[in-house]
């Protein structure tokens, strides 16, 4: 897999990384997603929980979420999603769910993606193929028209 530097063009016309932020109570699933889009010249934060979620989109807001669904409690990830949505400050970013839910419980959330229940823009199942996680990320930061999420 050929990794290309992701950026975007900045207001002063330089370039600038891309932000995604990593949510995902399994440190060393983290750790590897991290850092594959760092390699692809991402800029990546990680959160493992929802509160740390939460605390670093306050820091600075993600241009994309990667989150897990099951965490704390089973639908963590869900509700974490739901809340994000309802936000005015952070409904317009992409989120990603990857989870091995499908696997453990049975239950197909990427079938009820786009559902009151499930507000991710994709789902990935675990383990995350590489070339599917990148090619997703950038499918889902290409700039839109319209501007966006509302």
């Amino acid at each position: 897999m050929v990794l290309h530097r992701r950026t975007r063009a900045g207001g002063n016309g330089m370039d600038k990384k891309r932000n995604v932020l990593v949510v995902d109570d399994d440190k060393d699933f983290a750790s590897c997603i991290r850092m594959m889009l760092e390699a692809a010249g991402y800029d990546v934060r990680s959160a493992f929980s929802a509160a740390e979620c939460k605390v670093a989109l306050e820091e600075k807001k993600a241009d994309i979420i990667l989150l897990d669904v099951m965490m704390e409690k089973l639908v963590s990830g869900l509700l974490l999603a739901y809340d994000l949505r309802a936000d005015p400050n952070y409904r317009s970013i992409p989120i990603v769910m990857m989870s091995a839910i499908r696997k453990e419980t049975g239950f197909d959330v990427g079938a009820a993606k786009g559902s009151d229940y499930v507000v991710a823009d994709e789902f990935l199942d675990k383990p995350v193929k590489p070339a599917v996680l990148m090619a997703t990320i950038d499918r889902l930061l290409q700039p839109r028209g319209g501007g966006g999420r509302t």
